[in-house]
């Protein structure tokens, strides 16, 4: 059984879609993260970086104790390695497929997420923030774009690249992106989209969290943080 740590993001969707895709057993932890639960004293010893999504994995191969991991894209590299599924095992394929997953990780995400940030919630609107950060995501659509051009998943066949990349293409609207303007993208975000384990994963993120929203009271906690908040605890 597989403990998920979890609250409705593009990251803590990731894991529910891998989880559905192989069928795997698990259990959701709801962890409310405008209401500061990421800062308890147990998730922090999941996850020590007070981020969602954190695993538990209470049946590990190796038969000993349960293994915590917390950050989303080793999250994905762990359940693939221990479910053989998603992830290639030849070496050439497999690193295709993992160089997407760090493209997400390292790019996509913080790009997409500083995007949200500026756009939607910063008490400032600053027009070169906002700029900047619909620019640079407009740039990785368009890598993205290229990259499906000639083929139906970005690493060939369904990985987890692409349960990686499709949580933060789903806000494309508030993201200021048009899919019209990328047609290899929308071709493959509608095939991902339509597969039932995704589905599925999207309603389970509905019935945790069927209103979500940002408040006054949310936005300090979510960004209004320092290393203070993490000593304290």
């Amino acid at each position: 059984m597989i403990d998920l740590y979890y609250w409705t993001t593009p990251n803590g969707h990731k894991i529910t879609v891998f989880l559905e895709e192989a069928g795997i057993p698990y259990r959701i932890v709801p962890v409310n993260i405008g209401k500061g639960e990421q800062f308890s004293g147990h998730f922090l010893a999941i996850s020590p970086n007070n981020k969602i999504p954190a695993i538990v994995d209470n049946d590990p191969l190796d038969g000993k104790e349960p293994i915590p991991v917390f950050e989303s894209g080793a999250i994905l590299l762990y359940l693939a390695e221990k479910t053989g599924k998603f992830l290639p095992s030849e070496t050439r394929a497999k690193y295709d497929a993992l160089q997407w997953l760090f493209w997400q990780v390292g790019g996509l995400g913080p790009m997409a997420g500083q995007n949200h940030h500026f756009s939607q919630y910063a008490p400032e609107k600053i027009p070169y923030a906002i700029a900047r950060y619909v620019k640079e995501t407009n740039r990785l659509y368009g890598v993205l774009d290229k990259r499906l051009a000639d083929r139906e998943f970005i690493a060939g066949e369904y990985s987890i690249a692409d349960m990686a990349i499709y949580p933060w293409i789903v806000p494309f609207d508030r993201q200021g992106q048009n899919l019209e303007d990328f047609p290899s993208l929308k071709r493959w975000f509608e095939s991902v989209k339509a597969r039932p384990a995704v589905k599925k994963a999207y309603e389970i993120a509905s019935s945790i969290n069927p209103s979500p929203t940002v408040d006054e009271n949310s936005k300090k906690i979510l960004f209004g943080q320092t290393a203070e908040n993490i000593k304290s605890r």
